[in-house]
Parts: C-alpha cells; structure tokens; sequence
C-alpha cells in the first residue's frame, strides 16, 4: 500500500513536471491521473488497490462518529427521563476477529461508545465481557456490535 501511494505521488510531480504546472490544481490533476494508472495496473500487482483499504477506514470512522452521535442522544434520553427505566448489566460476547490489533480497535470502538464500556478481554481475545447502561436484549445488542463495528474493522485489517 505505501509503494502505491509513493509511486501515485511520483505520477503527480512527474505530470506536473511535464506540464510545467507547478500548481496545486496541477497535482489534483496529476494524483487523479495516477490513480487511474494505478487502478488500471492493479491486475499485474499482487496487492490489492490501495484506495479500496482507504475507503474501508473512511467507511470505519464515519460509523464510529455515527454511533457516537446515535448513543449519545440515548443517553441524553436516559438522562432527561423523570423515570429511569434503564437495566444496566455485564453480558460476553463473543467475537470473531482474532488478532490482537482487531480485538483493541473493537475493545476501544465499544469504550468510546457512550453507555457501554469494554471491561475484561479473555486471553484467546475470542470473549469481551461489556457493561451497557441498557440492557433490554443482549442479543440484539451482539448483533447491532457484529453488523457494525466487527463487520467495518473486518473491512479494514483483512483484504
């Protein structure tokens, strides 16, 4: 990924070199034409386009802020309530992902997230034990977990 990104980057200055353009319109320009040449060459080489991985982290931040924003006008919504019905408990789940570096995006994903908190990983890092402030049906919350924040970091770390 970072040879494609430097030789994108070499195909801009060299077509601004060629153009005499010294400009950043002229680079706009020039990347654009480097990622073209790349997406066209992507068959030849054994790693996969770099701007389909680039894509996938966009795609992985935007959820996160998404979720930031959704969780944190349900606990605004607990807090103005004059009753709490809340139910927060501890329930385990059980995740796919495998190596270390997964397992910590998905761990800090879930802390940064407002009403749930990562508080134990098991050592085969295959159980997270997590405390939500509502609790109302654990599997809807495994699979709402699954479906977003496993399925985007998946998206990201394996090809």
């Amino acid at each position: 990924m970072a040879f494609q990104i430097l030789l994108n980057l070499m195909i801009a200055v060299i077509w601004m070199m060629l153009n005499g353009n010294w400009t950043a319109s002229g680079f706009v320009v020039g990347y654009a034409l480097g990622i073209a040449v790349l997406y066209f060459v992507r068959k030849f080489r054994p790693e996969p386009f770099y701007l389909t991985k680039a894509w996938a982290v966009l795609k992985l931040a935007v959820l996160l802020i998404r979720e930031l924003l959704i969780s944190s006008f349900e606990v605004i919504g607990h807090i103005l309530r004059p009753k709490l019905k809340m139910r927060p408990g501890i329930f385990e789940y059980r995740t796919e992902l495998s190596s270390d570096w997964e397992v910590t995006i998905l761990a800090c994903m879930i802390c940064l997230t407002p009403g749930t908190l990562t508080l134990e990983v098991s050592d085969d890092n295959r159980t997270l034990y997590i405390h939500a402030l509502d609790i109302s049906d654990v599997e809807k919350m495994s699979g709402k977990i699954r479906d977003t924040f496993e399925k985007a970091i998946m998206e990201v770390t394996r090809s």
